[in-house]
């Protein structure tokens, strides 16, 4: 079965593949093209799943997936928050990283968490699936592994950040896992898939 997951990120088709189950042909905007943005004019992780979702499905005709995540950070009042991607304006995860460090410098409460909403359209039907893991913000960059604010998140129940976690490791706890297996569980229901 072809299902799209309605994003141009690579990264995020690779860490969704390895948790998705087989039974998928996951295709992504790449693969019909499509290299134009998408305005995510959401107030919530919710409606920016949503819009990515819908565009993708009117778009392909194919049942079609986004995901919506971010980092919540308690002493910045929830930011990056839907910001994530773009907090710091240059589009670079260097200088999003640098502005949250340089943000918390004056504060001891380094308390986050990862969200990630996941919204599947297909014809008049919409479905939400959310994985929250939380953690603290680490003091400077640690790591090699994984992309965006992997560097300076650190798990709860855990010393190290999630780019020093091997990438199956982090796949098996990540809030993007969370969410990808309550989505797959819905999937193979609908589908009538055994695992």
């Amino acid at each position: 079965m072809e299902i799209l997951l309605a994003t141009q990120n690579e990264h995020k088709k690779e860490e969704i593949i390895n948790i998705l189950p087989q039974n998928f042909n996951l295709k992504t905007f790449n693969d019909y093209n499509f290299k134009g943005e998408i305005e995510e004019s959401g107030k919530t992780f919710e409606e920016n799943a949503y819009i990515k979702a819908k565009f993708g499905f009117d778009l392909t005709n194919i049942p079609s997936f986004a995901d919506d995540s971010g980092l919540v950070i308690e002493a910045l009042n929830g930011e990056p928050g839907i910001y994530s991607a773009r907090y710091a304006g240059t589009g670079s995860f260097n200088d999003n990283i640098a502005k949250v460090l340089k943000n918390l410098e004056s504060h001891s409460n380094r308390n986050a968490y990862f969200i990630s909403v996941i919204c599947w359209v297909f014809k008049d039907e919409v479905q939400y699936f959310e994985g929250k893991i939380h953690g603290t913000i680490s003091e400077n960059i640690r790591g090699e592994n994984g992309f965006g604010y992997d560097p300076i998140f650190i798990p709860n129940g855990y010393d190290i950040s999630f780019s020093e976690f091997p990438p199956a490791q982090k796949n098996l706890i990540s809030h993007r896992a969370i969410a990808l297996y309550k989505f797959t569980n819905f999937l193979n229901q609908k589908l009538g898939i055994n695992k």
